[in-house]
């Protein structure tokens, strides 16, 4: 009875472990003669004698220390090692990008040595022919700048010239303002050039830097599929070199649109000067043809 007893007793105990998954395996590689049994639990603890632990370096895990098919290492992400890193579309991107940003700031040094010396010779001109009395005072006054103001003097004299027969003064001015309009259309047009690159610039640099990500990332996920991971440590150069074009985009757009902006404001300051110009000549015609009438009715009364 007491063996029996401690039969029941043992496979009770059996059967209260299988219940809690610690069942008694025997361990690899042991005999099955006198090797005793080793819990599971004490086998996942205990760590492995036959195979040394895999410390990985410092900061990174074991699978992102490893290289990966189509990924590759990790580097340094600098600008530069990102931009050499690229695919080469996306490298012809940046460059493209880089190019515009160059136009850019070309345009800007060009336009603003243009304007202030437009302005200056235009306000000076202006200001020497405010007390002439003439067409051919205020000719001689101006000298031959060659500025707008000047043509706008050759024009009004030759058309005084061309039609000192046709004793029409109405006639005159509307023919000299039409040669005055086309003038100032061509002076607008001179002073605005070069202006709607940067504006082109500035509307599709963005959406060019856009492509070069989308298409880096699209590259970077086809590696992420191929590498068979989604280690943030692994995938992160690929992506932050796409994005970089992104970031390349803005940086020739903004200033472009900056630039655009300035610029629409200062030709339409230089275009009142020409305005005040033009003005100015029209008054002058006009007592020109007022004297000239007032000299041939004076030869009438005679």
């Amino acid at each position: 009875m007491r063996r029996l007893g401690s039969v029941i007793a043992g496979v009770v105990l059996v059967i209260s472990l299988a219940s809690h998954g610690v069942l008694a395996q025997v361990a690899p590689g042991a005999d099955a003669g006198g090797a005793k049994p080793v819990p599971l639990a004490l086998q996942a603890a205990a760590p492995s004698q036959t195979q040394p632990a895999v410390v990985p370096a410092a900061g990174l895990t074991e699978d992102a220390a490893r290289p990966i098919p189509g990924i590759g290492r990790l580097h340094e992400l600098s600008p530069w090692s990102m931009f050499l890193s690229a695919d080469n579309l996306v490298k012809a991107v940046m460059v493209s990008l880089m190019f515009a940003s160059l136009v850019t700031w070309t345009v800007l040094i060009a336009k603003t040595v243009q304007l202030s010396r437009g302005r200056r010779d235009i306000s000076a001109s202006l200001t020497r022919i405010a007390k002439c009395r003439s067409l051919a005072e205020a000719g001689l006054a101006l000298g031959s700048p060659g500025n707008v103001l000047s043509e706008l003097l050759r024009v009004a004299a030759d058309e005084v010239r061309l039609s000192d027969d046709t004793g029409n003064d109405s006639g005159i001015k509307e023919r000299a303002a039409s040669h005055f309009s086309e003038i100032v259309r061509s002076e607008s047009r001179s002073i605005r050039y070069g202006m709607g690159v940067v504006a082109t610039i500035g509307a599709t640099a963005p959406f060019v830097g856009l492509f070069g990500t989308v298409w880096g990332i699209m590259n970077s996920f086809i590696g992420i599929s191929k590498a068979q991971t989604t280690n943030l440590a692994v995938v992160a150069p690929g992506i932050a070199e796409a994005l970089l074009a992104t970031a390349i985009g803005l940086a020739a757009a903004i200033p472009a649109v900056i630039i655009y902006n300035h610029f629409s404001r200062a030709t339409k300051g230089y275009m009142e000067l020409v305005g005040r110009g033009s003005g100015a000549v029209g008054r002058l015609l006009s007592r020109d043809l007022d004297r000239f009438h007032h000299k041939m009715l004076a030869r009438a009364a005679e």
